[in-house]
């Protein structure tokens, strides 16, 4: 039985006589259309009979879910469906699990993605039409079918046909064939709840043919979204053609995205049911556990092709840490970055509470209504599985909420996991359960239930309140928040921390992983040591950190810091760490490491083989073989992910360096003017490219190139000083002191930027402008004589009317 369908199972009763009465009965009815001609047995079957009879079971099985089968693949269905070897058809679980095929049938997991038909599809397509931020669509059917008149990838309205959905609520999505095996996620999507069409992009609309365009590699189901929403789902992308021929067990998720391949268990169900004696014992399928679950619901790099339930989540994947685009500094959720590294860092986690002890496996549902889900353990009698963390006490009560019994300010999950909305329609509660806290919010922004419920009221009010409810000592509760907040501002003084996390063994190891990081980011070389330490850390996402980490060290230092970590048994640690271990200088550091190195870089492979369509994998490669003087090897890398994702700036940014670091200068401009004519709004190429410029001695066009990068980002200083070096360089001083502005220089940061400027307007004979630029680099030096005296004489030639 698939997921989602009406039919009664196969096997439904436990008696055996009442199981291969229904099962048999339907094979004979079902045999005629084969051909074959049989007699209906008496429906009171002789006890004697029942062992041969059970013994044919399993061979009428075979023969009725083969010609089923056959029949099926003749009818019009799903072209992707292929039962890979391992597995068996999913309507085989069915028929002997249907209590459990039951229930998962109603859940949205089992329908992730289906075949779009009258009862999948969920949206208005019955001549609707949806237009915002200049994007038109019109929906529409035409012979049962679905279809979507849109803007196509050359820009052009086109008609769509709608090949498959994908999620069911809140929203829905449509994937649409655009040839080469390409299944692409139309951008408009249907809110099941408001029953509109609703865009899902942000800002101003992509540009066809760019990575975020609806035809985009962003919105391609075969490299962003094939491996959670349906059964063994494989790429099998074709590099050489540049095309998928993707398959999966089944469209949607099923029983063995989680249980793994059943051919094995079903073989054993077959000779058990058939009473004969065999050596074989049940080979039982995969463990289910939290790495099964973690597999999809987390923020996470694939490391290698195709998940297998029951294996180590690490093993498979690398998970973001903490970084600040994903994180609030309490290390609640930003950007979309699902449950696993909120969970981490929960208390939960560490006392060894799984998905599994709040939500049912089958129906994806919590196992409890409201407070009865957290009083399972947070009761006045602690549980005996949590006596080491005993999470005890009186907690559904007014006298802990302070709100009415029963309103929602009495539910633990409104308070402790705060929703938070993706895809503009989808709220998802944060699995760190934290304590509110106002006063963190007032100061750094970041979330509390508190004034997400009572909209209008501030965080002072909600502050003043916990106050008076609890006291001020929940005002001194530990907290992360403070030095991720300082180190997101790259204040030094969040280092020592920092480093007080690492040493802290209680910490959960997201935590400690993410703070060696952000310390080596503010002061690498000072923090070499601490990098040593954590990878020598028993916990592997402190080791992963440490490996990351270790890409802000000197590379001279980093064999000897993070060498070992290149025969981690953990896959991702090992993964880390090559990548920035390639940089090394000289391998001869790395001493007896050497093999070790080796066997690493075929796990980065292997990384890049299992992201084979993807142009940031394969940039990624490139600068590997790029520090290991690999050249033609990284420059074809380079172009591989330029032919995936043309509009991919970084890929063509190291081209170009490429070729500037071979000395072939002009192949280093070529490829910077190729890219910006694929990117002409990315600063970072106009900037590289007026560089090449420069180094071509084309300074009219390259001044025009960095005028052109100030002006898309402003705010950066690096592209407003070379700007004005290359100025003052042809006798355009004016115009060169006319990018800075004084007005502004007691904000800036950048000690260079304000040593051009004042080298500048000394040779214009500025002194007035001078000053402030001197008094603002005074306070980032204010020990440096030299700087102290230039400004006392500026001073002076500003006093004199100079």
């Amino acid at each position: 039985m698939s997921a989602g369908s009406t039919k009664p199972p196969l096997m439904s009763a436990t008696s055996p006589a009442e199981v291969f009465r229904r099962v048999f009965s339907g094979a004979i009815r079902y045999l005629p259309k084969l051909g074959i001609r049989v007699l209906r047995p008496h429906l009171c079957l002789r006890r004697a009979a029942l062992r041969w009879m059970a013994l044919a079971l399993c061979c009428v099985l075979t023969l009725f879910g083969t010609a089923a089968a056959a029949e099926e693949r003749k009818a019009p269905g799903d072209p992707l469906i292929a039962i890979h070897d391992g597995f068996a058809d999913e309507k085989t679980c069915s028929s002997c699990h249907a209590e459990q095929a039951a229930a998962f049938a109603a859940s949205h997991h089992a329908r992730a993605m289906a075949v779009a038909d009258e009862q999948s599809v969920r949206a208005d397509f019955n001549g609707t039409r949806f237009e915002d931020v200049g994007i038109a669509a019109d929906f529409f059917r035409r012979d049962d079918r679905f279809f979507v008149r849109t803007e196509g990838p050359d820009g052009r309205q086109s008609d769509y046909e709608v090949k498959y959905t994908f999620a069911y609520e809140p929203l829905q999505q449509y994937l649409i064939d655009l040839g080469g095996g390409r299944l692409q996620a139309l951008d408009i999507a249907w809110d099941t709840r408001k029953q509109t069409w609703f865009w899902l992009g942000e800002g101003s609309a992509a540009k066809p043919g760019s990575t975020f365009h609806w035809t985009g590699p962003f919105y391609r189901w075969n490299r962003t979204c094939i491996d959670c929403h349906s059964t063994d789902p494989r790429a099998n992308f074709q590099p050489q053609a540049n095309e998928y021929k993707s398959s999966y067990v089944a469209t949607g998720i099923g029983c063995q995205s989680c249980h793994g391949g059943g051919a094995k268990h079903v073989e054993w169900a077959k000779t058990k049911a058939g009473g004969v004696s065999a050596d074989m014992a049940d080979p039982s399928l995969a463990k289910v556990d939290v790495n099964t679950c973690f597999a999809c619901h987390a923020r996470r790099t694939r490391l290698v092709d195709g998940y297998r339930p029951g294996g180590a989540f690490l093993d498979h994947f690398s998970p973001a840490l903490l970084r600040s685009d994903l994180y609030f500094p309490d290390g609640q959720i930003l950007d979309e970055v699902f449950e696993y590294g909120s969970f981490q860092q929960s208390k939960m986690a560490k006392a060894g509470v799984t998905c599994f002890d709040c939500h049912r496996a089958h129906e994806g549902t919590v196992k409890a209504a409201g407070n009865a889900l957290c009083t399972q353990c947070h009761a006045e009698t602690a549980p005996e599985r949590f006596a080491s963390n005993d999470p005890s006490g009186a907690f559904d009560t007014p006298a802990h909420t302070h709100h009415p019994e029963g309103s929602a300010g009495a539910l633990c999950a409104n308070c402790h996991m705060p929703e938070r909305t993706y895809m503009k329609v989808d709220p998802r509660r944060d699995h760190s359960f934290v304590i509110p806290r106002p006063d963190l919010s007032a100061i750094y922004g970041t979330p509390n239930a508190c004034i997400a419920c009572h909209v209008g009221k501030t965080n002072a009010w909600a502050s003043e309140s916990m106050d008076e409810w609890y006291g001020k000592g929940w005002r001194e509760r530990p907290t992360i928040a403070h030095a991720f907040a300082a180190a997101a501002r790259d204040d030094a003084a969040a280092i020592e921390k920092l480093r007080g996390f690492l040493a802290d063994r209680q910490q959960p190891g997201i935590v400690r992983g993410s703070a060696i990081g952000e310390m080596t980011r503010l002061d690498g070389a000072a923090a070499a040591a601490d990098v040593r330490v954590a990878a020598a850390d028993p916990d592997p996402l402190v080791r992963l950190g440490a490996a990351e980490a270790a890409a802000n060290l000197p590379p001279e230092l980093r064999p000897d810091v993070i060498g070992g970590l290149l025969g981690d048994e953990t896959r991702a640690v090992r993964v880390a760490a090559i990548r920035v271990l390639g940089a090394t200088p000289s391998l001869e550091l790395l001493g007896d490491r050497r093999r070790a190195f080796e066997a690493a870089a075929g796990d980065l492979r292997g990384f890049v083989q299992a992201n084979a369509d993807s142009a940031e994998a394969q940039g990624t490669y490139g600068s590997f073989l790029f520090e290991q003087r690999r050249t033609d090897e990284a420059e074809k890398a380079f172009r591989q992910a330029i032919t995936l994702d043309p509009t991919f700036s970084g890929a063509r940014i190291n081209l170009a360096e490429l070729y500037r670091a071979s000395g072939d200068n002009e192949k280093s401009e070529q490829a910077y003017a190729e890219a910006v004519a694929a990117n002409p709004d990315l600063a970072d190429l106009r900037y590289g490219h007026g560089l090449s410029l420069v180094r071509q001695k084309a300074m009219q066009e390259a001044i025009e190139e960095l005028g052109a990068a100030v002006r898309l980002e402003p705010a950066n200083t690096r592209y407003r000083m070379t700007a004005a070096i290359a100025l003052d360089a042809v006798g355009r001083t004016e115009d060169a002191f006319g990018l800075f502005d004084p007005a502004d220089s007691g904000g800036t940061t950048d000690a260079d930027l304000l040593g051009t400027a004042i080298q500048i307007g000394l040779k214009l004979g500025r002194y007035a402008e001078t000053l402030a630029f001197a008094e603002a680099l005074a306070q980032l030096r204010p020990h440096d004589p030299r700087t102290a005296e230039l400004v006392r004489q500026l001073q002076d030639a500003v006093r004199q009317g100079r």
